[in-house]
């Protein structure tokens, strides 16, 4: 399954093996939780007893991306099924198989027939007629915001319920008394993981301004050790991107950072090593001084490149950090607790991290506010977005 996926998405196998952990991780939490999920008694002022069931919501409308497509497929499905809801999955035109492969391995495991099914096809096309679809009462979308805002638009026509994961911009804030060496290589790979084709990646990199020099040349070296290669070669760090023409997009970002003035400090180069030069490879780019204005800090990239600024004071760090119309994850460095715990209440956005780079937890809510989403996935909660309270009053006359 790794190296299907590792093939379906060319990111290395070694990442690979770890999504497909954590994807079988996902289906035995919510199995766990399907027999636990129930209602609740609820005091009222009548002299009855009022309580409460939850109920399927119905045929769940799945959409989902090319970056993750297994694991955000079992992020979904998972607490779908395990609230007797059936799903229609409709995975990205890049990247259908592992999600193929899943709703094979769903049927050989006993699941009925028509329970877990899967649409693969074009999104104008697949994708507008499972959203408009009379029989889906519930769509789960994650993938761009403009894609997102369009999804809602379609099922607010039959009043489906929604759950949006978009795009993101997150923050990577580097107080002066961080643990410098984690904080280094947390702000490499939580931008260059998956070839930073990835929602959460901490693209905006804000280092408190003693410390600012130092932090960015060692990120700067750690970028230029990065291994590129095959996917399936085991030593392979960062893959290709998807494809040539999204490469294409990255690098006009690239050529935007300097035409506004930031400084290349390393890489935004296509590699040209003869093993290298058939995938859609590009060393990973690290900017230093951008403005806050520029489309490298503002724009949501989904990339190999970092954007990095400095910062002097707290009330900074938390502006600079809110300074956009994303709000899906970040992180924040420092030993302070007390600082830590101040920026964490200030800083708008659905996940953030104290001291690493880690967004995702099986076991907690996962979302954006703002334009990265509506809704949760991940955790009790998700079973809240695939079940339908129904509350019941008896009469005790």
């Amino acid at each position: 399954m790794a190296e299907l996926e590792s093939r379906n998405v060319g990111k290395p196998l070694r990442e690979a093996r770890e999504e497909v952990a954590l994807a079988a991780r996902c289906f035995r939490f919510y199995a766990g939780a399907a027999d636990k999920a129930g209602g609740s008694t609820v005091p009222v002022a009548a002299a009855g007893l009022n309580l409460t069931l939850r109920e399927p919501v119905g045929v769940c409308g799945l959409i989902v991306p090319w970056n993750f497509p297994l694991v955000i497929s079992a992020w979904k499905v998972a607490p779908a099924l395990a609230m007797a809801n059936t799903v229609v999955v409709k995975p990205a035109t890049q990247t259908p198989l592992t999600v193929l492969r899943l709703a094979e391995l769903a049927s050989e495991s006993g699941l009925p027939d028509g329970a877990f099914n899967v649409v693969p096809g074009a999104g104008d096309e697949v994708g507008d007629a499972l959203v408009r679809h009379r029989s889906v009462r519930k769509i789960s979308f994650t993938g761009s915001t403009e894609v997102g805002i369009s999804v809602m638009k379609l099922a607010a026509e039959d009043l489906k319920r929604v759950t949006l994961e978009l795009g993101g911009k997150s923050a990577n804030v580097v107080f002066a008394d961080a643990d410098i060496d984690r904080a280094a290589d947390a702000a490499v790979w939580s931008v260059l993981g998956n070839a930073g084709q990835d929602c959460c990646a901490r693209s905006r990199l804000f280092v408190q301004r003693p410390l600012y020099e130092s932090f960015v040349q060692r990120v700067a070296e750690r970028f230029r050790a990065v291994i590129l290669g095959a996917p399936l070669d085991e030593s392979t760090q960062m893959g290709p991107l998807i494809s040539k023409s999204h490469r294409r997009r990255v690098m006009e970002y690239v050529e935007s950072g300097k035409r506004q003035g930031a400084r290349l400090l390393c890489g935004g180069r296509i590699p040209e090593t003869a093993e290298l030069t058939d995938g859609a490879y590009l060393e990973p780019a690290l900017f230093v001084d951008a403005g806050a204005e520029t489309r490298i800090m503002r724009e949501e990239i989904f990339g190999p490149v970092l954007a990095a600024a400095p910062f002097d004071s707290e009330e900074q760090a938390v502006a600079l950090a809110n300074d956009t119309t994303y709000g899906l994850s970040g992180s924040v460095w420092t030993r302070d607790l007390g600082q830590a715990l101040r920026v964490a209440g200030r800083i708008r956005t659905g996940v953030l991290s104290i001291n690493s780079a880690t967004s995702v937890h099986l076991e907690a809510p996962f979302g954006g506010v703002r334009h990265s989403g509506i809704g949760r996935e991940l955790g009790l909660a998700a079973l809240d977005t695939y079940s339908e309270l129904k509350t019941v009053y008896i009469d005790p006359r």
